[in-house]
């Protein structure tokens, strides 16, 4: 009996990761995503017949599915791991599964749903809110993944709150390999079928990321079935089980995963404001194809190179929230307060070398990564001021979910977007050189994002982290 006792106990902590384990491993996962991001991207703005003008027609579609995609899915991780790490704390595992099987079946349909609103409305948003009728093929290509990413997302959110955070790891690089593999594979062979249509193209590319979630999925799936006896387990040995009602876990789900959801709109927000105002703008100056191209700088290039640096950081959010969230459920301040110390003073480390390197050395590196397609020396020099501020905001987002005060990161970006409806409109009434404004704009709302968050937090709620 007690060498059985004496396995179960190893093999519970075989599986248990530490949180600097889970940390390591989706920094070095996210190095490999945007490794193999780069790739294609590359790939795509030095390929001839795609360009600034085929990322300009993919970021404008990848926007609107980015707005849609944060309903459905951006919340449900954070809020499903706040919620499993709390039952999981307690020793109530059947609780904890309930309540994964509960949020799979109500995101699926919200993810349904998701799909089929950009489906049919593909045509309306290319052609009236984004004035870019190419881009309704991308919205149809990336529909379907709307519900994939739903389900995968819930699935995501139970590994992490038990604190299996290999499982998301291992999906998502799974996930980028397909879509950097697919992306070149599909869009070589539209080429030339299509004569080298850049809306085919571009189409064929959203494509690959459609069909690079239904393999995410996939593995997800295969690796809750093959730990389906272990669960079933932990299931049989639960302790402070507490029945409730299919309506309440779905209320506390909503009541969790909305605010956090609305932070997610917000910030999706900030980058469909730039797909609905630079090219309408920019088009009153100068050709549509050109004004497409600008926004391709901005869209395509820019924000791939500044949001290296936040995707590295992203695990230091991920990761917090089931560790802070199961901190607070045992009543372990002191764990609250190292691991997001500790976590503040790691972002600051990442954010402040990327934003030094980026604005000293924008020539240079859009020189080197794209030789054939290299304007935007300005514009990557003035967003980059953003990255260091987006990456502590990122990361006190992380930990004010886990401990629960899910209002403030929605209340710091509604500042946020409004300052930046404010600037972009100002600036772009006053000045035809807009695409270097739109990314002022950007750097501005970022900077009063962050500094309003902390004052807020520090006012209303007494939280301080030591760094």
């Amino acid at each position: 009996m007690s060498l059985m006792s004496k396995e179960e106990t190893d093999k519970k902590t075989y599986k248990k990761e530490t949180f600097l384990q889970g940390v390591v491993t989706l920094i070095f996962s996210q190095i490999l995503i945007k490794l193999l991001g780069m790739v294609y991207t590359l790939y795509l703005t030095n390929r001839s017949g795609f360009g600034d003008k085929g990322n300009g027609i993919v970021a404008a579609g990848y926007q609107i599915y980015a707005m849609l995609l944060t309903i459905s899915s951006i919340g449900v991780p954070s809020a499903i791991s706040k919620l499993i790490a709390e039952r999981v704390a307690i020793g109530d595992h059947k609780g904890a599964h309930r309540i994964f099987k509960i949020a799979f079946a109500t995101f699926s349909v919200i993810g349904l749903v998701g799909s089929l609103m950009l489906f049919f409305g593909a045509y309306a948003i290319a052609n009236f809110w984004l004035q870019i009728p190419e881009a309704e093929m991308t919205l149809v290509a990336l529909s379907p993944a709307i519900f994939f990413v739903a389900i995968s997302s819930v699935m995501r959110g139970y590994f992490n709150g038990r604190q299996n955070i290999k499982a998301t790891a291992r999906s998502q690089s799974l996930e980028q390999v397909f879509k950097t593999a697919l992306t070149i594979i599909l869009v070589e062979i539209i080429a030339i079928i299509s004569n080298v249509s850049t809306e085919w193209m571009a189409g064929g590319a959203t494509l690959a990321t459609t069909l690079a979630t239904m393999a995410g999925f996939g593995y997800l799936y295969l690796f809750y079935k093959v730990r389906s006896k272990e669960i079933a387990s932990e299931i049989k040995s639960t302790v402070n089980y507490k029945y409730e009602r299919v309506r309440t876990i779905i209320k506390k789900i909503l009541l969790v995963s909305i605010p956090i959801a609305l932070t997610a709109i917000m910030s999706s927000l900030n980058k469909n404001i730039d797909s609905f105002t630079v090219v309408r703008s920019l088009k009153q100056f100068m050709p549509e194809d050109m004004a497409v191209s600008q926004y391709g700088i901005l869209g395509g290039k820019v924000d791939m190179l500044t949001s290296l640096p936040l995707s590295i950081n992203v695990a230091f959010a991920t990761a917090l929230v089931p560790a802070i969230s199961a901190a607070k459920a045992k009543r372990d301040k002191k764990a609250i307060t190292e691991k997001t110390s500790f976590s503040l003073l790691i972002s600051m480390l990442i954010g402040l070398p990327c934003t030094v390197g980026m604005c000293l050395f924008a020539g240079p590196i859009l020189n080197l990564l794209f030789p054939k397609q290299s304007a935007g020396e300005v514009i990557l020099q003035i967003s980059s001021l953003t990255i260091l501020f987006t990456i502590l905001d990122q990361t006190i987002n992380g930990a004010l979910q886990g401990y629960g005060k899910l209002r403030i990161p929605a209340i710091s970006l509604g500042i946020r977007s409004n300052c930046k409806v404010n600037i972009e409109f100002n600036f772009s009434s006053n000045t035809r050189n807009r695409s270097k404004w739109c990314s002022m704009g950007i750097s501005c709302m970022s900077c009063g994002c962050i500094y309003n968050s902390n004052n807020f937090i520090n006012a209303k709620y007494k939280i301080k982290f030591n760094i």
